[in-house]
């Protein structure tokens, strides 16, 4: 979706007036390749997205998106010695392929030691104001530290991982050109890896080809996302699975927090660990459903395998709760129902539907891909 390029080689006579071309030429004991050049271009970064996704963008004023920053972050993106191990990175937990998820239930870090939530996924982060399952982060910066430090995710303090990558030659000339100075601090390494992570944008499913005229659904698409959309009213004969109600927009996700009856009694609190409020017990952060054929399993814990597994849930093993939200109660398709009460046809017709949502341009975007691994590939000796 992004027509940008970040391609880390680009033909020399393509950089025309307002590019600036940086030659990087380094010597990595550690790697494949003896020395490269590295065609870098410089400016403010273009986010392109579809008018229908907003202007309610965040991004602070002390970390502005460039085309260098966005580079180095995909490159710390990327970057194993940013853990304990020199074995894990960001991308160990979000792959591409996957939309940026890692198709476990719970990650292993450097450790070993499983996380304790489900991996998410990382697409249109640019409009999120709350992160992880809980909310507990207020912008992608302080996000980001998290992962970084955690003992069982990359486990590695931002102060030694600092001093551990500016022994690599590469990195002092790319954090001069981000920063105007050499200098890799643990706020600069955390400010890249955000302004990456901003431009992870998915925005060309079918679903986003069909609200511009590009695409006519299949039937059973159609029925699907009329499902999806409407919330059941037996008395007037109208079916839904009320999925709007969280899901809804064309992100497909809404910044709230539910408690979705997963459990009478949730083992897990979500974002009552941080408020202490019984009515927010079990309640935790709505996912989008962007490429969510692609990120199984599903739920905080990664209960779910499959989507038939997460219909059926919504459809007849709702458990009741003090804290469970109060849209999800009573909600049938079912004159006095109790339960939704969906259809086998109908449970295949909002999958269907779901399936519109994977954006093969985003998980084939080359802008998105593991630069290292484009390095080892035009490696020179």
């Amino acid at each position: 979706m992004n027509p940008l390029k970040h391609n880390p080689f680009l033909n020399r006579q393509k950089l025309k007036s307002g590019r600036v071309m940086f030659l990087l030429v380094v010597f990595v004991s550690l790697s494949s390749w003896c020395y490269l050049a590295v065609g870098i271009e410089t400016g403010a970064y273009v986010l392109v997205y579809p008018s229908n996704f907003g202007n309610r963008i965040q991004i602070p004023a002390n970390n502005p998106t460039t085309k260098q920053g966005v580079y180095l972050g995909r490159m710390l993106f990327y970057e194993n010695r940013l853990s304990a191990a020199n074995t894990v990175s960001c991308g160990s937990c979000h792959h591409q392929d996957k939309a940026f998820t890692d198709g476990l239930a719970f990650s292993k870090g450097v450790d070993n030691v499983l996380t304790s939530r489900n991996s998410m996924s990382l697409a249109n982060l640019l409009w999120a104001r709350k992160f992880f399952w809980d909310g507990r982060a207020d912008g992608l910066e302080e996000q980001a530290i998290t992962p970084l430090t955690n003992p069982h995710e990359m486990g590695q303090s931002l102060d030694a991982s600092a001093q551990k990558i500016g022994k690599i030659a590469a990195y002092p000339p790319l954090f001069k050109l981000v920063y105007g100075d050499s200098s890799i601090t643990g706020d600069r390494i955390v400010k890249a890896i955000a302004q990456f992570e901003r431009t992870l944008i998915s925005a060309n499913s079918r679903y986003d080809q069909y609200l511009r005229s590009a695409y006519q659904p299949t039937p059973d698409e159609l029925k699907g996302m009329e499902l999806f959309n409407n919330a059941p009213q037996p008395e007037k004969g109208i079916r839904g699975a009320n999925c709007s109600h969280c899901h809804g927009g064309v992100k497909t996700y809404m910044e709230l927090f539910h408690n979705n009856g997963l459990d009478s009694i949730p083992k897990d609190a979500g974002i009552a660990e941080l408020t202490s409020l019984p009515a927010d017990r079990g309640r935790f952060k709505v996912p989008t459903l962007r490429n969510i054929a692609l990120t199984a399993p599903y739920m905080h814990d990664g209960r779910f395998k499959t989507l038939d597994q997460v219909l059926d849930h919504y459809s007849d093993h709702i458990l009741e709760s003090a804290s469970l939200s109060s849209f999800l109660r009573g909600e049938s398709n079912e004159p006095g129902g109790t339960s939704l009460k969906l259809q086998p046809l109908e449970k295949k017709q909002i999958i269907a539907f779901l399936n519109m949502l994977t954006d093969q341009d985003f998980i084939h975007n080359p802008d998105f891909a593991d630069p290292h691994l484009l390095t080892s590939k035009n490696k020179k000796y």
